[in-house]
């Protein structure tokens, strides 16, 4: 989960959001549970194509071919996965970002599918712990939903587009809220992609995460200090830096890179 401040005036309309937003929920487990596994990739148009051109580095920079593998991922990611907004109609550069958030972290795996995800629900804006978005107390841009909610991703439009912006810096909370599905496909959102990450690499993974958090804590380090809130914030926040710093990671945090990079499969610096 990612927060920030925000404000908004408070509005009765409001209290519609969180009935409008479960009924979402309802019909996206519906989705995921009864989705067959066998997936026709989506063709993506030349309009699509020119967006993901114009707003994601991570595919701008790749050579033809890894493009078109990538647009391959793509397409059968918004053919698997629903994306839904509330408050707002979802425009086709919302599509484009929510789907190369979901395959930036996992490009480097030849055969990798969001088996916990059957949709992306999008908000216009922050919104709080009842999912509103038009009082005064909301700070939450992205969540995984448990529970009643899983299967679901809940990402606000403002830091969507912001974490393809020039002044995103290390941050992406699209990207953030994939690596924490990354991290819940063996089973539990704590820090370790057991599926990605061999045995004898789990306790070297682990020390490694409490010495830069003790970094972090005494201001020693460039690191999001929300990565301090437990072991999985910390692996979804250091993974931001990996795919949108890549080479200041390196430079900085040489050994934190080398293990992010062995975990999903790509030396980016």
């Amino acid at each position: 989960m990612r927060s920030c401040i925000s404000s908004a005036s408070f509005d009765l309309e409001m209290n519609l959001y969180p009935i409008i937003f479960l009924s979402v929920v309802f019909f996206g487990a519906l989705f995921l549970i009864f989705r067959k596994r066998k997936i026709d990739p989506i063709s993506l148009t030349k309009a699509d194509l020119s967006l993901f051109d114009e707003h994601v580095e991570f595919y701008r920079n790749l050579n033809p071919a890894k493009k078109k593998q990538f647009i391959k991922k793509v397409g059968v990611f918004l053919a698997s996965i629903k994306i839904e907004g509330v408050g707002l109609e979802v425009t086709a550069l919302d599509r484009v970002l929510i789907a190369a958030s979901a395959i930036i972290p996992i490009f480097g795996f030849d055969e990798w599918s969001y088996q916990n995800l059957g949709s992306v629900v999008l908000y216009p804006d922050t919104f709080n712990k009842d999912f509103q978005f038009e009082d005064s107390e909301r700070n939450i841009m992205g969540m995984v939903g448990n529970g009643f909610m899983n299967g679901q991703m809940i990402l606000s439009r403002t830091a969507l587009h912001h974490g393809f912006s020039k002044s995103a810096g290390k941050g992406n909370t699209a990207i953030h809220e994939f690596v924490h599905l990354i991290d819940d496909a063996d089973g539990a959102i704590d820090g370790i992609p057991e599926q990605l990450l061999a045995h004898e690499y789990t306790f070297p993974w682990l020390k490694m995460m409490h010495e830069e958090m003790e970094r972090i804590q005494k201001n020693k380090s460039d690191i999001n200090p929300y990565a301090l809130t437990n072991q999985a914030e910390f692996f979804a926040v250091a993974s931001e830096y990996f795919f949108e710093q890549p080479d200041s990671l390196k430079d900085k945090h040489p050994e934190l890179y080398e293990q992010l990079s062995m975990i999903f499969g790509q030396d980016l610096a």
